[in-house]
């Protein structure tokens, strides 16, 4: 199967991390990666692994920047590999990846993923499986918040292995990185029905409550066990609950001022809320 499969990559500054990345990648013939024109070491790495080629675009969005890694980038295998750059394949993934036969109807497949702190793996983490394995030709994506959303036609398995998350920059990049995230993630909150939220993004609309819940959850769920890397994971998630309850807030303080300017009869829950009302 890895004979098949050409592993895509997209970068911006992942200096810490894209060596290791590319390091458990030795095994591809092509190597395609997608930088959003680094100005750290990130390239001078990359050019250590001479099976991997460089193309540079300008980010504007992760959906628009995977169609153009697969699409203008002459990949000639059928098969994708599509991996963050903090992303380390272990040895139990490789030989599962290497073993699989897939039947003409399986699309892609997806895999766990282990969070792991400063090389730490963590018992639990609220990462959710993830597809990164699929046919190049029956691929499309689209926009979701900050991330995007993998479209598959076909069926689509789950593997046993594991990737890794191991994200080794610094915390400033981390921090700047969420409260971006969570500006975009919060008018997803907001416009979506209800009915449409998952319980996880019905708890995370209760604004000041969320943040609280997931500390507590991701401790009891391991975190403890796992000592300052799990207290160090909780308190990521923590903060990054707080940004998005922060912006969450602006919202209901906006659309307050909204309903002071209303005409005599419409209330606070005559108003729609519009994304755009708190940016």
């Amino acid at each position: 199967m890895l004979d098949k499969t050409t592993p895509v990559i997209l970068t911006y500054n992942e200096a810490p991390n894209i060596g290791r990345t590319l390091a458990q990648l030795r095994w591809a013939r092509d190597i395609v990666v997608v930088d959003s024109f680094s100005d750290d070491e990130t390239l001078e790495i990359v050019s250590k692994f001479p099976q991997a080629r460089v193309y540079q675009r300008r980010f504007d969005d992760f959906a628009s920047q995977w169609i153009f890694a697969l699409n203008a980038t002459a990949i000639q295998m059928e098969w994708v590999l599509a991996l963050d750059a903090d992303f380390v394949l272990t040895e139990e993934i490789v030989s599962e990846f290497q073993n699989l036969q897939p039947v003409e109807s399986r699309s892609g497949y997806r895999v766990p993923l282990i969070y792991c702190v400063k090389g730490r793996r963590l018992r639990h983490s609220l990462l959710p499986k993830l597809t990164v394995l699929y046919r190049r030709r029956v691929v499309t994506f689209s926009a979701d918040a900050h991330t995007y959303q993998i479209n598959l036609e076909g069926d689509v398995g789950t593997l046993d292995a594991a990737i890794l998350h191991d994200d080794r920059k610094p915390f400033a990049r981390w921090f700047a990185s969420q409260k971006h995230y969570m500006e975009l993630e919060a008018p997803k909150l907001l416009t979506l029905p209800r009915r449409e939220l998952n319980a996880a993004d019905r708890l995370r609309r209760l604004r000041i409550i969320a943040p609280g819940a997931v500390f507590v959850y991701c401790l009891a769920r391991g975190g403890i066990l796992d000592g300052a890397a799990g207290f160090s994971y909780a308190w990521q998630r923590f903060v990054a609950e707080c940004l998005l309850s922060l912006n969450l807030i602006a919202y209901d303080l906006k659309l307050k001022k909204i309903d002071k300017r209303a005409p005599s009869g419409r209330g606070l829950m005559a108003v729609k809320p519009k994304a755009a009302d708190i940016n």
